[in-house]
């Protein structure tokens, strides 16, 4: 499997799972809320703002709240996703809902002042996310985002190696490689840290059942095609409740990487005090 047949396995993914997504993403919701109040202590006034990766548009609204008289984009993949974000009251005025992709995203050169992005980059390639990032924010611009750290699901990796040598759960990016990438795509002052959260299951069927209403996929190349038997259902179950809490549930563990960093200063092509500024067009076509 090449890397755009596991990025269109990941869109489908959410595209399945959008009808009934907002009944599952507790954990997507409380990340987004945290990185909302985050906000508050920015001095930032944007035009524009993207929200990539928006999802049903639970961060959309919030940024609509915050920024009434910012132009708002709300970027996803899956269509279905955005049905269901356009389908909520909050969408008034200057918004607008795109299907893209963030590595390939449709918005002009230095055409926005915010890029906010909720757990969204661990299905993507983040270096080139980042890179067009860096290309559609304005001078002094701010890229703000989350993302899961490999100690998220750990115990169920560690449960699936009693099963099968096959690869179950992706391999989720610390935040140091985070780091280092945000500066090689030309950010400056990147800050990073991480929460960690946990979320308790009465068997491991609930986790599964969680993870697939929210979207989730193994996109690895080597994952096992079709249902998972009974017996390597049990076996995982059994596997699993050696991480079992005192009362009996068994945890799942989240890592949650936040980050932010800014564009940098004007360059020579971007523009310059004195200039006359132009109408606000983010569609405008790259050249």
């Amino acid at each position: 499997m090449n890397d755009n047949e596991q990025y269109t396995s990941v869109a489908h993914g959410f595209e399945r799972a959008s009808a009934g997504y907002d009944d599952y993403a507790v954990l997507q919701r409380a990340v987004g809320d945290e990185m909302l109040e985050r906000l508050d202590l920015v001095r930032l006034e944007p035009v524009a703002i993207l929200d990539a990766g928006c999802g049903t548009g639970h961060c959309t609204r919030g940024l609509r709240a915050r920024y009434r008289r910012a132009q708002l984009i709300g970027l996803d993949r899956a269509g279905g996703m955005l049905r269901h974000a356009g389908s909520r009251q909050g969408w008034f005025g200057r918004s607008r809902l795109v299907q893209g992709d963030a590595a390939h995203i449709p918005l002009a050169d230095h055409s926005v002042d915010l890029v906010f992005s909720n757990l969204m980059l661990q299905w993507c390639e983040p270096l080139a996310v980042f890179r067009e990032c860096r290309r559609i924010l304005k001078p002094e611009g701010l890229l703000m985002f989350s993302s899961f750290g490999p100690d998220t699901l750990r115990e169920l990796r560690e449960a699936w190696r009693t099963v099968d040598d096959q690869p179950h759960v992706i391999d989720f990016l610390d935040m140091h490689d985070l780091g280092d990438m945000l500066m090689q795509a030309g950010f400056l002052e990147p800050v990073m840290d991480v929460d960690r959260h946990t979320l308790t299951y009465s068997n491991v069927i609930g986790l599964l059942r969680d993870l697939h209403g929210i979207g989730s996929r193994n996109i690895s190349a080597r994952r096992q095609r079709g249902l998972m038997g009974k017996g390597a259902l049990q076996h995982l179950d059994q596997a699993y409740r050696q991480f079992a809490g005192a009362d009996g549930r068994l945890p799942a563990s989240y890592e949650v990487v936040y980050g932010h960093a800014w564009s940098g200063g004007r360059t020579d092509e971007q523009d310059v005090p004195g200039q006359a500024s132009v109408e606000f067009d983010p569609f405008r076509q790259r050249k």
